[in-house]
């Protein structure tokens, strides 16, 4: 098919806003898959992502329509992701296409992350097609929709289809603005094979699988391929579009978005944004890559029997080929054993990361707090960067501490601007703009710590405003904090799967949860054991676990009392003599019971 009759497109909004029920309807509109084969979040192929009614993967698919003027063209739909932690996804997927379809729900309006895609949309240059979708909810209010599109995002109302996905509405419109809107891919100054590689997944039968969008040239079966990053060469076995499945093809041409099977062994010999040419006629310049994805939060994942570690490594290394954006590396604690250091984009991230060590690959782990990477300033000049509390030096070799900050944009229900700005003060963060959207919202504009945000901030922004709340948020710059790091010492041991990184204010606090948390798991001694949490030495919560109690006078019925004593002063002497020499041994499960309900 010519370049001409080809357009790549995907599906960009905030998150529940129908972007997987559309794809089903225009795969169905299409007849891409026979009603028998019809089932919800059809493009959800991860029992996860069905499970919690979200997309984590964008998902390639090809379809045939002919159009009112009687041409077929081929249309590649890249359905994408709409949380926040999975925007990289969502960036990977606009670089294959030449338009956008921008979904915006009728009832919810314009939201945060909606103004996010469409600044994403906007730097990768391609044309967007604003859909208002769920016209059929009894609360759709249209019109105000389309005043925000113009208000908000800069988009002529005029443009805007209404559709409802869920119905079936509006299907057969969307379709042809696809075909009249977005432009063809451009044609290919010369017959050079490049191909994009957007994303990659791991089959166990057939090696890597890479998605990849043809910008010239052709490839096919038996080609001789080079990957530019890595200058190695392979042959291609198999080359196909998805229909939603994988269907061989005999060749994929410019313009095309498909799958190329290569004797690729292993996740490490493809990365995310490589160019692929030919290995005998190469092109001397690779394609723009994407920018490369820089994690921000860590966590230490361990196995809970020690046994697993090599299980655990090899499963890490297949979760890392179907996601670029997760990266790990080894390091050993001395409570918890040989484990990973494991850095993620978010903390939704790192728990379906987790979710998927347990359900793909059958392990059972442990993770640590997350955490983010701080920079630090030493006194002789040096600066380096610290995602491991235990590996901070000590207090007098340290200038000063910076933290990462993000530029959150939050819309909130105009009632409830008050409590929005006391947890954006509660969480150390400074409000820099307000805007009026409209009669009923706000968009605020803060600066936050990273570390502030990572746990419960966008629960508690939901539950604050009913749920009507929405955030998003871009990577700002480091500026300096009063950071600390606090140890917790059981009998007078430091334990390094404790240790956290806070701000000098909330130490404290955090000191006593945390103690009184183990007090709750850790099993009694013999003796009376203090947990204590430090700064430097210096204690700033503490609990006492009470010794367990044998009555060594059961025995001694009446007689002298001084029998009874004398019983008594030789337990108090075993007491003293056992806290001198005893240890503590903390029991796995403590580990589990305190890391994983933090």
């Amino acid at each position: 098919m010519s370049v001409e009759l080809t357009r790549n497109f995907s599906i960009i909004a905030h998150i529940d806003h129908g972007k997987t029920t559309l794809s089903d309807r225009l795969l169905e509109s299409t007849q891409t898959i026979s009603q028998r084969e019809a089932q919800d979040q059809l493009l959800d192929s991860m029992e996860l992502e069905r499970e919690r009614g979200i997309t984590i993967k964008s998902h390639p698919v090809t379809m045939s329509y002919a159009a009112n003027e009687g041409k077929v063209y081929q249309l590649n739909l890249l359905d994408t992701p709409g949380h926040v932690d999975f925007s990289y996804e969502v960036s990977r997927s606009l670089a294959a296409c030449e338009g956008a379809l921008l979904l915006v729900d009728a009832a919810q309006g314009v939201e945060a992350q909606t103004v996010a895609n469409v600044h994403l949309a906007h730097e990768a240059k391609l044309h967007v097609i604003p859909v208002i979708n769920k016209i059929d909810l009894p609360n759709a209010d249209v019109p105000a929709v389309k005043k925000q599109l113009e208000d908000i995002l800069a988009i002529p109302a005029e443009e805007a289809i209404e559709a409802s996905a869920k119905m079936g509405l509006g299907i057969e419109d969307i379709l042809e603005a696809v075909v009249e809107r977005i432009p063809a891919p451009c044609e290919p100054e010369d017959e050079l094979l490049r191909a994009s590689v957007f994303d990659s997944v791991f089959d166990t039968y057939r090696g890597v699988v890479s998605y990849v969008r043809v910008i010239s040239g052709e490839v096919k079966r038996g080609t001789g391929i080079k990957t530019m990053a890595t200058g190695k060469t392979y042959e291609v076995k198999e080359v196909g579009v998805f229909t939603p499945k994988q269907t061989a093809r005999d060749s994929l041409k410019a313009g095309d978005v498909g799958y190329l099977i290569a004797n690729m062994k292993t996740s490490s010999e493809v990365k995310i944004g490589d160019t692929i040419t030919e290995s005998r006629n190469p092109s001397s310049e690779p394609l723009p890559g994407f920018k490369d994805i820089q994690p921000m939060v860590f966590s230490g994942i361990y196995p809970v029997t020690t046994d697993d570690f090599e299980q655990l490594k090899l499963a890490m290394g297949k979760l890392q080929i179907n996601d670029a954006a997760f990266s790990y590396q080894a390091e050993s604690s001395t409570a918890l054993g040989f484990g990973f250091r494991c850095g993620f984009l978010g903390l939704l991230h790192m728990e379906i990361v987790q979710e998927r060590l347990r359900r793909e690959f059958n392990m059972d782990v442990i993770s640590t707090y997350p955490g983010v990477v701080y920079k630090v300033k030493k006194t002789d000049g040096e600066e380096i960067e610290i995602d491991n509390p235990t590996f901070l030096p000590e207090p007098q070799l340290i200038e000063e501490i910076l933290e990462p900050t993000v530029k959150a944009y939050i819309m909130v229900p105009n009632d409830y601007i008050g409590d929005m700005m006391k947890l954006v003060a509660e969480k150390r963060g400074q409000l820099v703009n307000t805007e009026t959207l409209d009669a009923n919202r706000v968009l605020l504009t803060a600066i936050l710590p990273l570390n502030e945000i990572l746990v419960d901030f966008n629960d508690r922004l939901k539950s604050m405003t009913r749920g009507y709340g929405s955030m998003d948020y871009e990577h700002s710059d480091y500026q300096p904090g009063k950071l600390v790091k606090m140890d917790m010492l059981i009998a007078g041991e430091p334990v390094d799967a404790f240790s956290v990184i806070v701000h000098h204010d909330k130490a404290e606090s955090r000191g006593r949860q945390l103690a009184a948390k183990l007090k709750d798991v850790i099993p009694q001694q013999l003796f009376v054991v203090a947990i204590q949490a430090t700064i430097g030495g210096k204690i700033i919560a503490r609990e006492s676990i009470s010794a367990m109690r044998k009555n060594v006078t059961a025995k001694c019925y009446g007689g002298d009392i001084s029998r009874k004593r004398k019983l008594l002063e030789k337990q108090k002497e075993g007491k003293k003599k056992m806290k001198a020499i005893g240890k503590v041994n903390i029991p796995q499960d403590a580990f589990i019971k305190v890391l994983k309900t933090d």
